[in-house]
């Protein structure tokens, strides 16, 4: 039996063996096939250990030239940057202004004010005496206007490639919105639109006021538009609001090519972007093709395109304004959907019913032990809280 046991135990190492050593050859053969490394990392010929023997520059020049030849040599690891250019070719592309034209102001003569209003400041005594008693007050209405004047533009123009407005409104263009936009959905200034803030449909249900400044006689078109919000096609947008020959900046006096309709998020789907779009018309356009019927509630004839309607009265207008919000659903949506649109709801989302519990009964007959967990109703205890 011993004799057995021995003579088994070393055929099984031996078979063992023969498996391992056959493993190891496998495990070989698939390493030898493997792809050779794409070449040398930068630097991996450096003795970090021995720094003494690396070569040293004897003058800036030198090693200016030795540097920009390395960097001019291809090597494997930039070869992702060609991947980028050949699979998007207009990656990197320059983008078209199309905007109004952008007078800088003389620096000089902005040096100039800035240091007269200097001088006045430090010989105004009531302004010194509030600085001292931090009673000085700062109106924050002018803070605004300067902000406008200055730098407001370009925050905005920023703002707007941060949230894709361009991209998806005027692919490969841009311009500057030199023309501030303000719209408020409320009186008491709450339901103000700025740059990529947050607003209910609720808040967004009924017709803005709009103001901007404008020279006497000239004309103006308003666009509300969302691209985010179409059912069945990614690329098109809902017109929502649409105003032409605007006289003067009185939107009420402007033609009305397509009324006003609430901002309608489908349940499910996020945030959307509700982009007001100003242009400046050089003369009184015929928006005879434009106009949609009053009341227009179908989704179809309210499929839109920005760049479309841009590049048809392109020689007439140009973008000038730029205002956006983000809105998400909400109860409206409902009520705007079923008796606006006249349609069923779409929801883009899986609502999980609650967990259904037979009745309780009295006496649970092979029912675990905490079959009363079941019908807790999950109220935190207040057990000695007065």
């Amino acid at each position: 039996m011993a004799l057995r046991t021995a003579c088994a135990a070393a055929w099984r190492t031996g078979t063992d063996l023969g498996v391992n050593n056959a493993r190891t050859l496998v495990t070989t053969a698939f390493l030898c096939r493997r792809v050779p490394p794409l070449g040398p990392m930068p630097n991996e010929d450096i003795d970090v250990k021995n720094p003494k023997s690396l070569e040293r520059y004897r003058s800036y020049n030198r090693y200016f030239k030795q540097a920009q030849a390395a960097k001019n040599k291809p090597a494997w690891w930039r070869t992702f940057r060609s991947y980028v250019d050949n699979s998007d070719p207009e990656h990197g592309a320059e983008k078209v202004d199309i905007g109004l034209p952008y007078y800088c102001p003389s620096r000089t003569k902005e040096v100039r004010e800035r240091r007269q209003v200097m001088k006045a400041n430090k010989n105004n005594l009531q302004m010194e005496r509030e600085a001292r008693l931090r009673t000085f007050k700062i109106p924050l209405e002018r803070v605004q206007e300067t902000w406008e004047q200055s730098s407001g533009p370009f925050h905005i123009k920023r703002l707007a490639d941060h949230y894709g407005i361009f991209r998806d409104l005027f692919p490969m263009a841009h311009f500057l919105p030199q023309v501030i936009l303000h719209v408020c959905y409320n009186q008491d200034n709450s339901g103000q639109v700025y740059y990529g803030n947050k607003l209910t449909p609720t808040e967004a249900a009924s017709l803005p006021q709009i103001s901007f400044a404008a020279e006497e006689g000239s004309l103006w078109t308003l666009l509300l538009t969302c691209p985010d919000e179409h059912l069945l096609d990614n690329d098109a947008e809902y017109v929502h609001w649409l105003v032409g020959n605007i006289p003067s900046g009185a939107v009420q006096a402007g033609e009305e090519l397509c009324h006003y309709l609430p901002p309608f998020p489908a349940r499910g789907t996020g945030f959307h972007r509700y982009v007001y779009v100003l242009f400046k018309q050089e003369a009184p356009i015929n928006f005879q093709e434009d106009v949609r019927s009053s009341p227009c509630h179908s989704l179809v004839n309210r499929t839109f395109k920005t760049v479309d309607f841009y590049r048809k009265h392109q020689d007439s207008m140009t973008p000038a304004g730029l205002a956006f919000f983000q809105s998400q659903w909400d109860e409206s949506v409902t009520n705007t959907f079923h008796n606006t649109l006249n349609m069923k709801e779409p929801v883009f989302e899986f609502i999980r019913p609650p967990v259904y519990h037979p009745p309780q009964v009295k006496y649970p007959h092979r029912q675990p032990l905490r079959y009363l967990d079941r019908y807790r109703d999950g109220k935190e205890h207040t057990y000695g809280i007065y």
